[in-house]
C-alpha cells in the first residue's frame, strides 16, 4: 500500500448502469491509484441510484484502503460519467428525485471522513474500466437467469 500524506490525492472511477431504467442495475468502482476494481449487482433500480451507490461504495472503499486517520488528510476525486449525478453532487443541479436524497444524505456524510471530495464530470471513453464493471455484473446476473 502506498503512503499517503496531507497532500495526497486519490482517483476513483465510478459508474452505475441500469438495464430498464427500472431495471437489474449494477455498479463498477475502480481505484486508479491502488490498481484495485469492484462491480457487483444491485438488483432492481434506475440509473441515477446506481450511480449514486457507486459513489457510496467508493467512499466507503477508499477510507477502508487507507484507514481512518489517513482518510482525514487525503482527497478524492470521484469521477463519474453521469454529467446529471456530478451537477447534483456539485450543488449545480437541484436534486428533484425523492428516491435519491438517502443517497445524496449519505454521499454528504461520507465526505466528512476526507479532507476533502471532488466530483468530476469524465466523458464515458474516460470511464471504461468502470463501464466494463457495471456490465460484467449486470452479465453474470442474466447468464444466472438462464
Amino acid at each position: 500500500m502506498k503512503n499517503f500524506s496531507s497532500d495526497k490525492k486519490i482517483v476513483i472511477y465510478t459508474d452505475g448502469g441500469s438495464r430498464g431504467n427500472p431495471g437489474p442495475s449494477a455498479l463498477g468502482v475502480y481505484f486508479k491509484d491502488f490498481e484495485k476494481k469492484y462491480s457487483f449487482y444491485l438488483g432492481e433500480g434506475t440509473n441515477n441510484q446506481a450511480e449514486y451507490k457507486a459513489i457510496i461504495f467508493a467512499l466507503k472503499k477508499a477510507k477502508q484502503l487507507i484507514g481512518k486517520e489517513k482518510a482525514k488528510k487525503t482527497l478524492v476525486e470521484i469521477r463519474a460519467d453521469s454529467q446529471l449525478v456530478v451537477n447534483q453532487l456539485n450543488g449545480v443541479f437541484k436534486l428533484k428525485e425523492k428516491e435519491l436524497w438517502p443517497l445524496f444524505i449519505e454521499i454528504w456524510n461520507l465526505k466528512q471522513d476526507f479532507l476533502g471530495v471532488e466530483f468530476k464530470f469524465v466523458p464515458r471513453q474516460e470511464n471504461k474500466v468502470a463501464d466494463f464493471l457495471v456490465n460484467q455484473a449486470l452479465n453474470i446476473e442474466a447468464q444466472k437467469l438462464f
